[in-house]
């Protein structure tokens, strides 16, 4: 299918598919025990589920996400190891509270998502059984790729569309230790920085455009995008230069794993 605009591109953001993969494959390493049932808020194109059943084979595994195509694909290529349910992760409320509610590389999207991250405490903390918070977001806000996009987008002609466009809201990972760190339970929190080395021409803006920039280049109209994307190109260019083996891209992501005692 083709994705709306406004939606995610299922297809677009599955290149890279390994390098994006890894962060939550670290994850679930440092996930304790054996949880019977997971979670995964944000699961998008569902591809990542294989993961959870390599670590838990058993476990029965629920995956929500916002995004239309991306749980319309999730059911037709992964319909038989999850369910996949369209759902708001700001306010996505299940039946009964799961073992394991993981999060990768998603609730950046989610603004005040600390009171998210302290709503679902709060719901796996009732109840007899050990239960466990796992979330995973990058933190490469600060990063040249997003400076440009910020910057570019902020000039005219293009901020008469941009204004207002989404931004991922992302918090130190102490932030995300004191929310979770409440008498009880034991917190994991750590950074992390990948050196992606990603092949092919405008690598950079490949991987970005199927995640970061795809607000500000959805809001552009038709006939004004093209040039934007082909100034963002040359000052990525710049930025990251390819080498003879590759373009570099490091990449910060924040980690906390919270484990009711």
């Amino acid at each position: 299918m083709t994705a709306r605009p406004s939606d995610w591109d299922p297809r677009h953001y599955l290149r890279f598919s390994d390098e994006r993969s890894r962060p939550f494959v670290d994850l679930l390493a440092r996930v304790p025990g054996t949880p019977r049932t997971v979670l995964d808020l944000g699961v998008g194109p569902g591809h990542l589920v294989a993961a959870i059943h390599a670590r838990w084979p058993d476990a029965v595994v629920t995956g929500v996400d916002s995004s239309p195509a991306m749980v319309e694909q999730a059911r037709a290529e992964h319909g038989d190891e999850a369910e996949f349910v369209l759902g708001d992760l700001a306010d996505y409320a299940p039946d009964a509270a799961p073992d394991l509610v993981v999060s990768n590389a998603a609730l950046q999207w989610v603004p005040g998502h600390l009171d998210v991250l302290a709503r679902w405490r709060d719901l796996l903390g009732r109840g007899p059984g050990a239960r466990t918070l796992a979330v995973q977001v990058p933190a490469n806000q600060d990063a040249p790729s997003h400076a440009i996009l910020n910057e570019l987008a902020a000039t005219e002609p293009y901020a008469r569309w941009t204004q207002g466009t989404a931004r991922v809201h992302v918090h130190r990972a102490e932030e995300y230790l004191e929310v979770l760190a409440q008498p009880g339970w034991t917190v994991d929190a750590w950074e992390t920085t990948y050196l992606h080395v990603l092949q092919g021409p405008d690598a950079v803006f490949t991987w970005i455009s199927a995640t970061g920039a795809r607000p500000v280049l959805a809001a552009l109209p038709d006939d004004v995008r093209p040039a934007f994307v082909e100034e963002y190109k040359a000052r990525l260019r710049a930025a990251y230069p390819e080498r003879a083996y590759g373009t570099v891209l490091p990449f910060r992501r924040t980690f906390v794993v919270a484990t009711r005692d």
